[in-house]
This record gives C-alpha cells, sequence and structure tokens, in this order.
C-alpha cells in the first residue's frame, strides 16, 4: 500500500501536487513546504482517493480497507512515571511510589502493577517522548483531533475541529456498511471530539444504550443495575414496514423545511434517519451489541468489570465491520477518573489509592484485549491505543496533597498494539526525571499521520470551515517512521 516502486521513472501518486511550484507570492512557503513532506511518506492523493471510493461504490465492492482502531481514552491523564516510564532510581518524591517489573524486552521495565503488559511487551510500542503542550481537558480535543489549537477554553472556533474518528467516518467509511463507522462508548462529551466541520452526520454513535452493561457511579462502584439496550427497540405497534413509511413521510417534510437549514442539520437528519433504519432492520449491529450473545467462556475471560465488557464489545464491533471505537475509560463525568491530583481530592485521588486500583484493571483489560484479537486473527488489521490527553508533574505533592500529580503537559507516555506495524520497542525517551523530551518528540500530529496511513488514507486530506475555505487535517505531522 505504501511501498516504493523500483522503477523510478513511472509518475508517482503525488504528480499532481506540484509540490516544488511556487504559490502567491512567497518563494518557499508553508503549503509548498507541506506538499513536498507529504508527496514522501503517504501513497495516496485525495482526488484518487474519491476516485476510488466512487469506483467501489459503483461496482458494489467494499469500500473500507478492513483496517479498524480502537482507542482507549484514558480520560483525565494518566502519570507517565507511573505507568509505562518507571524513574526507580530517583528520589521518592519524583519516582512515586510503585515499583518497577522487568518486560519481555531486555532493559526495559514498567510499573509493577502492570505484570501482564510487561510479560507480552513485544506485542506493544511505548512512546516516552509525545509532546502534549497545548492539550487540556474538559473537553478533550488536542489529540483527538490533532490540532494544537483545539482548546475551547481560548478559542471559540476549536469546538468545530473535526476528530480524527470523523475523518475515518468520512473518509474511510466503516468495513461493513450495516455497521457505524465512528462508535464511542461516551462517559462525559467532554471526554470526546466530535465531527465539527465535517457535519453532524459524522459525529460518533454513541453506544451506551445500545448494550447491556453494568452502571457504575462517579467514583467507579457497581450500582447493581445495567443498561437498557432499548435503543434498537422498536415502540409497540411499530414494524418494517412502518419505520419505511415514517422515513418516506419524514423526507418529504423534511425537503419543505430544508431552505431554512443554515447549519447541515437537515443533511444530518436525513443521514441519521437512513443509518438508524439500517441499524434497526439489519440486524448486524445488534447482534455486534449484543454481549449476551457472546460465548460464555470469553466473556468470563474478560471478566465483569464495565470496561473490560466495553472493550469485548469493541471486539465484536470491529469484527461486524465498525472502523473506529472509543473507549472511555473514566467513572466520572468531569475531567476523568485518571485525573489523579492527590488523595485528600475527590473523587480521583493521588498515585497510591487514585491510580493504583486502575493500573491491575487497564493491565488485564489491555493485554485480554490485545490477545483476544490476535487469537481471532484481527490484530494485524486493528490498531490499538491507549494514552490521555497529558502526562503528569515530575515530582508529588500537589494541591496541598503529598502524593499527588498535577497536569503536565511537556511529556506523556502513551502504548499502541496491533495495526500490523513494528512492535516490540520503546520510541524516544524523557529527562531522567521524566519531566521532559530528551529524544525523538511525538506530536499530535504525528499520531494522526500514523493513525490516517493506517487506513490508507492520504495525509493531504483537507475539511472546509465556515466560510469554505480547506484547512488541512494534519499541519507538522509525519508517521511514526519506527511503526512501518
Amino acid at each position: 500500500m505504501f511501498g516504493h516502486s523500483s522503477q523510478h521513472s513511472v509518475e508517482h501518486a503525488f504528480a499532481g501536487f506540484n509540490a516544488r511550484q511556487r504559490e502567491g507570492l512567497m518563494l518557499v512557503n508553508r503549503r509548498g513546504m507541506l506538499k513536498a513532506g507529504v508527496a514522501g511518506v503517504a501513497g495516496l492523493t485525495l482526488p484518487e482517493l474519491l476516485r476510488q471510493r466512487s469506483e467501489a461504490a459503483q461496482s458494489g465492492k467494499p469500500i473500507g480497507s478492513g483496517k479498524s482502531l480502537v482507542l482507549l481514552w484514558m480520560a483525565g491523564g494518566p502519570s507517565q512515571i507511573d505507568t509505562w516510564d518507571s524513574k526507580p532510581n530517583r528520589p521518592f518524591n519524583n519516582r512515586g511510589p510503585f515499583g518497577v517489573t522487568q518486560t519481555k524486552l531486555p532493559g526495559v521495565v514498567i510499573c509493577e502493577h502492570l505484570p501482564k503488559q510487561a510479560a507480552m511487551l513485544d506485542k506493544f510500542t511505548i512512546i516516552r517522548s509525545v509532546d502534549a503542550r497545548g492539550s487540556n481537558h474538559e473537553p478533550n480535543k488536542v489529540f483527538q483531533t490533532a490540532n494544537l489549537t483545539a482548546e475551547p477554553r481560548v478559542n471559540r472556533e476549536a469546538e468545530l475541529y473535526p476528530a480524527i474518528g470523523s475523518m475515518i467516518a468520512k473518509h474511510h467509511g466503516p468495513n461493513h456498511t450495516a455497521m457505524p463507522p465512528y462508535v464511542s462508548f461516551m462517559r462525559s462529551r467532554s471526554h470526546l471530539a466530535f465531527a465539527g466541520y465535517l457535519g453532524k452526520e459524522y459525529d460518533p454513535f454513541i453506544a451506551n444504550q445500545a448494550t447491556r452493561l453494568p452502571v457504575y457511579d462517579l467514583v467507579g462502584k457497581d450500582t447493581g443495575t445495567r443498561t437498557d439496550a432499548n435503543l434498537f427497540s422498536m415502540p409497540t405497534g411499530l414494524n418494517e414496514p412502518r419505520v419505511h413509511t415514517r422515513q418516506s413521510l419524514l423526507l418529504q417534510f423534511d425537503q419543505l423545511r430544508r431552505d431554512l437549514d443554515q447549519g447541515g442539520s437537515m443533511e444530518a437528519l436525513d443521514s441519521y434517519s437512513q443509518q438508524a433504519a439500517s441499524l434497526l432492520l439489519g440486524g448486524r449491529a445488534q447482534k455486534a451489541f449484543d454481549i449476551d450473545a457472546e460465548a460464555p467462556e470469553v466473556r468470563a475471560k474478560y471478566g465483569n468489570h464495565l470496561w473490560c465488557q466495553q472493550a469485548l464489545i469493541a471486539r465484536r464491533l470491529v469484527e461486524a465491520g465498525a472502523s473506529f471505537v472509543t473507549l472511555d475509560l473514566s467513572y466520572h463525568t468531569a475531567s476523568g477518573t485518571w485525573d489523579t491530583h492527590g488523595d485528600n481530592i475527590p473523587p480521583y485521588g493521588g498515585i497510591s489509592k487514585g491510580l493504583g486500583p486502575l493500573l491491575p484493571l487497564f493491565d488485564h483489560l489491555i493485554t485480554t484485549f490485545v490477545n483476544d484479537l490476535d487469537e481471532r486473527g484481527l490484530l494485524d488489521n486493528t490498531l490499538v491505543i491507549a494514552m490521555g490527553e497529558f502526562g503528569r508533574t515530575p515530582n508529588m505533592g500537589t494541591q496541598d496533597s503529598t502524593d499527588g500529580r498535577n497536569h503536565w503537559t511537556d511529556v506523556m507516555s502513551m502504548c499502541l498494539a496491533g495495526g500490523g506495524l513494528k512492535h516490540g520497542q520503546v520510541i524516544g525517551a524523557s529527562e531522567p526525571d521524566g519531566g521532559h523530551i530528551a529524544a525523538r518528540p511525538v506530536t499530535p500530529g504525528d499520531l494522526a499521520a500514523t493513525i490516517y496511513r493506517h487506513f490508507g488514507l492520504p495525509l493531504d486530506l483537507t475539511y472546509n470551515d465556515q466560510r469554505g475555505r480547506p484547512r488541512y487535517a494534519i499541519e507538522n505531522g509525519a508517521p511514526i517512521h519506527e511503526l512501518f
């Protein structure tokens, strides 16, 4: 897909980009440089992508690539030092209360509370040099959009920058037409990025009421109740013919007031109606969300915890044809459960009492999920990413707490698995105290470029803003070359 031809005389895919051609009055401008850089790392232009999708649709061939992604969103910002970038030889106030465990990679250690991941780290890549400057939470936009200015607290336009998942929904689509392309289990709207300028039809399909799952309170206690899973239920007396009849009447009525629409809401409503009917009547999505249909031994392997059951549903979704699935790993609806400021700051706690109980649970979730994907032959096509919105301070003791860590955007860690990429490695490094990047910075743009390349999409993707001006989805980013 992204290989190099030995026939150098053959015109490359970016010939129409005119990357060396000057634009405007600048001798060398930013756009020309961007085009020249993009030409060397992607294998497909946007016009070519659209042509291929059109031809596939007309011939009845699948449009999706078979590739998918599952984002384990650790809302709140997990501490890099207390997870994947341990500093065992530093003073206690810096290294934290946890010990380390040797991993399957010689000389590489991670937190002692991640022993399962340590034992199979050859299937993972850890990145210890992620640049999170500009990122914030409530809402969590920068890494989910790859736009460094996606901070709604200081930029009113930030809410309109499209999520990477929404770009995948538009330009890649689902791997099966009866499935929603972008799905999310959402604890809080402020934890997700939405479609923005792309239009509401590319917002995530919110899955919370599509399946029966345990209900947890804000501090992670199982309430003993389960969601109703009533999203696919037809009201009494409503059958398939009546659904289609109602669709037809709605379409005719909506046509009368379409000229009043200024924000794409009517088009989105049409799309929602079509998707809802397809999901309701087609059966494929219903089966994917039906966790009770899963083999008992597999359900037992994942366990009864809410997040683990959501991970099982995520596997069922990508198996059925969804392309991009996000799990909002948070109990709390505010900044997020991984926001461990200190044990005297409820409800999140600090490193020992707040982060401590989360790590064994996360360790079980991610290793069970990756192993399950592998056993089912899905791992090579499914990229798994686990991350939050930033790291945490190198020293403990914030906000009158002895064991909390505050927000820290200078460096954070993340991990990846699957996707047919090269794993069993650590990329980048932080300074000895874990407070700054020492080598190989990785930016939100780099992460987005890696995701688009995984899906076989061009890196010159654009979207139009409110004035109809095209904007690049990736700026100042390139695929993480160590993974390919």
